[in-house]
């Protein structure tokens, strides 16, 4: 249909209307009288302020608030794991346990010489005494004398990607040349990491889709109630002759605008928690629990593609929350024919 066409079936529309209006009774809004009083041309079919849209508003922004927040902590964690996963599976560990009578520095100097000749590996470095012990640092507390603790050295082992490394010929050389040494080429943490990944995300997931569809049913019945309380207007449009778009069209324009205030809200409060923190987990960074949080989870702070993700929910909301009431509507409309 061509823009004139529409606008003269507008204006056709409520001309008809007004003198259906005109030829009420002159106790407009007297509904014990039988009268229904029919909102001017200018003015919306759905009020633009209301308790209950405040209140849809509110929850809609809560619902906005907790799916952001699942979806930005999903990023987070996702992007830690191919972090860890990237910098574990270019690694391998070599532990060499201290053996009584043995000399700890020797056996340190003949698995480095080992590691360095076998083939696939790029760059070897032993952990000094001092590096071992403040390694324990985080865990075991500052100030602690751990000289006459048998504390195991470690040598970490850069894999090279030109060509494949033979763990199992690596730890056959070590054993029969260095007792003691132990080769962990952190397979089974690669798989561990991957299986915990996998389940937030799934979790997030499910969450998500809670949330989604206890939105969807508050905005369904958001619906039901502001028709309920037009209920005489819509009927008196509709077998006017009022076409189902344009009456649909006045609700889906009035959630739209409430799903996207809630959205902008909801969203909103997430990026500004993930920024506070980001902030927080800055000033933590040196401490011991702030090391080991910044190691989980970086720094806790998200990059651009997951504030454009939040930013996403939010419009998705507003757009969910327009097509449900336009649905409803809709179904009521079809019940009235």
């Amino acid at each position: 249909m061509s823009i004139f066409a529409a606008f003269w079936q507008r204006q056709s529309f409520l001309k008809g209307r007004d003198d259906y209006t005109a030829a009420l009774p002159a106790t407009v809004g007297d509904k014990a009288a039988g009268c229904i009083e029919v909102p001017p041309s200018n003015q919306p079919l759905v009020p633009a302020s209301s308790i209950a849209g405040r209140a849809l508003t509110i929850v809609i922004s809560i619902m906005t608030f907790l799916a952001s927040v699942t979806a930005g902590a999903a990023v987070m964690i996702t992007e830690a794991s191919q972090a860890w996963q990237g910098q574990i599976a270019q690694q391998i560990s070599i532990q060499i346990s201290p053996i009584a009578g043995r000399d700890l520095e020797r056996a340190v100097e003949q698995a480095v010489e080992i590691a360095r000749q076998t083939a696939g590996i790029s760059h070897v470095h032993a952990y000094s005494k001092a590096e071992a012990e403040e390694l324990l640092k985080p865990w075991l507390g500052a100030g602690l004398d751990l000289s006459d603790l048998p504390v195991p050295r470690l040598i970490v082992a850069d894999a090279d990607k030109s060509q494949p490394l033979n763990v199992k010929a690596l730890e056959k050389k070590l054993s029969e040349k260095v007792p003691g040494a132990s080769v962990d080429d952190h397979r089974l943490w690669l798989e561990r990491l991957s299986i915990m990944a996998s389940s937030v995300v799934g979790a997030a997931l499910v969450i998500f889709v809670l949330v989604l569809t206890a939105m969807g049913l508050a905005i369904a019945f958001a619906t039901q109630g502001a028709m309920a309380g037009n209920r005489e207007i819509i009927e008196v449009l509709h077998f006017a002759g009022a076409a189902d778009h344009y009456i649909s069209w006045q609700f889906q324009r009035h959630f739209f605008g409430l799903g996207l205030r809630g959205g902008a809200i909801g969203g909103g409060l997430a990026i500004v928690l993930f920024l506070l923190a980001g902030t927080i987990l800055s000033w933590l960074g040196d401490t011991p629990g702030g090391e080991q949080m910044e190691l989980m989870f970086g720094s806790f702070s998200l990059d651009m593609k997951g504030y454009l993700i939040i930013l996403s929910i939010g419009a998705l909301i507003a757009f969910l929350t327009s097509l449900v009431s336009r649905i409803i509507v809709f179904r009521y409309l079809r019940d009235l024919s």
